[in-house]
């Protein structure tokens, strides 16, 4: 590996993208806001352009917000850590709002310390299941034009985790990679994968994908394919980009996979499933 620092880039950012007076905004919190923002306007867009009603529309981002937030957190909790959330009454109320009990028993405000894509992944589509039980529309699709959004929201997740200098890569001597200096101290100091990064781009990629065979596909929205094809390459890129990421807890080490890589599994075979089922899907939704 190459000593000389000059060679990769040395990541040091503030976490607070700006600041009014006591009022801070972090950049994790910024780049969920931009990514959640620019799902609704397309969201808004594609239901305008296959004119489907402003009224069925409205109450699809809360929940779509919901879904996502409750899912991603219980999802951190019960797959990564459900040794300490499962443990006592306080452990478990910590997992539903975003306080941490501290050693003297007092109590502090720590927002949500912990989320989980593929926890998200799973609170959105129950969330779009209740949506859909709601509104009467064709579940799949709301589910593909949900999906052809997906992936620019989690671009921008991702770069909130690199702005986080959180979710880093194993130990690498290529060219492009990062010193996290605002790492915990056992990580920092040393290059690594940008592995959020590397998932950011991925995923801009599959968004720029998505629109395209829409642009040609429109006939395929409502048959569960844009789902699938979301599904599909969201997590088989997950999959392998996990090679380059550091176990995120200890008992990984004992795994032939790391979680990211098992829970990842059924979503890509779930995907692919959706993409060749075709048109029989629409059959068992209720289209308005």
């Amino acid at each position: 590996m190459g000593t000389n620092l000059f060679s990769y880039i040395v990541w040091n950012p503030s976490e607070v993208a700006f600041q009014i007076g006591s009022f801070s905004i972090r950049w994790y919190s910024l780049c969920w806001l931009i990514g959640l923002a620019s799902a609704f306007f397309i969201v808004k867009y594609l239901y305008k352009h296959q004119k489907l009603r402003d009224k069925d529309f409205d109450p699809l981002f809360i929940y779509c917000f919901f879904g996502i937030l409750i899912g991603a957190r219980l999802g951190h909790c019960l797959f990564y850590e459900p040794s300490y959330f499962l443990s006592s009454g306080e452990h478990i109320l910590e997992m539903f709002i975003p306080m941490h009990k501290m050693a003297d028993g007092t109590w502090k405000f720590t927002g949500y310390e912990g989320l989980a894509s593929h926890g998200g992944t799973i609170g959105l589509i129950l969330a779009l299941w209740l949506y859909c039980k709601h509104t009467k529309l064709n579940i799949w699709r709301v589910m593909d034009n949900i999906a052809i959004a997906t992936p620019l929201t989690a671009c921008f997740i991702r770069l909130g985790n690199l702005m986080n200098s959180e979710i880093i890569g194993k130990v690498t001597d290529v060219p492009w990679a990062f010193i996290f200096q605002n790492a915990a101290p056992e990580y920092a100091g040393a290059p690594r994968h940008p592995g959020q990064l590397y998932e950011a781009i991925a995923y801009f990629i599959f968004f720029l994908i998505g629109l395209y065979l829409y642009r040609r596909k429109q006939d395929r929205v409502g048959t569960g394919y844009f789902f699938g094809l979301c599904l599909f390459l969201i997590f088989t890129a997950r999959f392998f980009i996990e090679f380059t990421k550091i176990n995120q807890v200890d008992f990984e080490e004992g795994l032939p996979l790391d979680m990211g890589q098992l829970l990842s599994i059924p979503f890509i075979i779930v995907g692919g499933a959706c993409m060749i089922g075709g048109k029989w899907l629409k059959k068992l939704g209720t289209e308005k």
